[in-house]
């Protein structure tokens, strides 16, 4: 969603080990430990922030920081054919490293927003599985493009929803409305926009949908 030529993430576990990106790795085997520990003595260990997805999967959600560059790159990589192509809206091998440079450089918390998503399974492995960003306009700041994209076998458990719902929380004051363009055939990217407010669309090209969301007041 969104033709910002630079947002990718996701599935970061390759071989069952989570791939490091800054001291994330060792805060969720922290966590797990200590979940172990709760649960054993029936202590609650629910983490501050943590709340459930659509089918009660644990998560939190977090800033997107300088040391996740290799975190995108495998996400990226593990992504489908089709995932990549709802994304930048034609087909994309690798992201080189001005791309990985873009997409983690340019994020300041205020004018490009830019989040991840990690679920916390009980009985399985804790990984980042989504990151979503939002970028405003410079020329108009009033406007701003999303971008959000979630792994394969995550899609359609709530992970993009929530993703959008944190990025309009943290949104730029004053941003009244997002534009992006959409492959005509996402149809989750675009119930994600029309939940966030009231939008409208037109296919400008074959294929590809502009969109246009006026956000209600924060």
């Amino acid at each position: 969603m969104g033709p910002v030529p630079d947002d990718v993430v996701t599935a970061f576990a390759r071989d069952g080990v989570v791939c490091p990106a800054l001291g994330r790795v060792s805060r969720l085997t922290s966590r797990t430990n200590s979940r172990a520990r709760g649960v054993a003595l029936s202590v609650n260990t629910t983490l501050r922030g943590e709340f459930a997805l659509r089918d009660g999967t644990p998560a939190l959600i977090w800033p997107l920081l300088p040391s996740d560059a290799r975190m995108l790159r495998v996400g990226f990589r593990q992504l489908s054919p089709q995932s990549r192509r709802s994304r930048f809206l034609s087909p994309l091998d690798d992201m080189d490293e001005a791309m990985i440079e873009r997409l983690v450089g340019g994020v300041d918390g205020v004018h490009h927003v830019a989040l991840v998503l990690v679920v916390l399974p009980s009985d399985g492995l804790e990984q980042p599985v989504g990151v979503a960003r939002l970028i405003q306009d410079p020329s108009d700041p009033a406007t701003a493009d999303i971008a959000v994209t979630v792994a394969d076998q995550w899609q359609g458990r709530g992970v993009g929803a929530a993703l959008v719902r944190a990025l309009m929380q943290r949104r730029p004051p004053g941003l009244r409305r997002i534009r992006t363009v959409v492959d005509a055939g996402n149809q989750a990217s675009l119930a994600l926009l029309g939940a966030a407010g009231r939008m409208t669309s037109s296919e400008t090209r074959r294929g590809v949908v502009d969109v246009t969301v006026e956000l209600p007041a924060a």
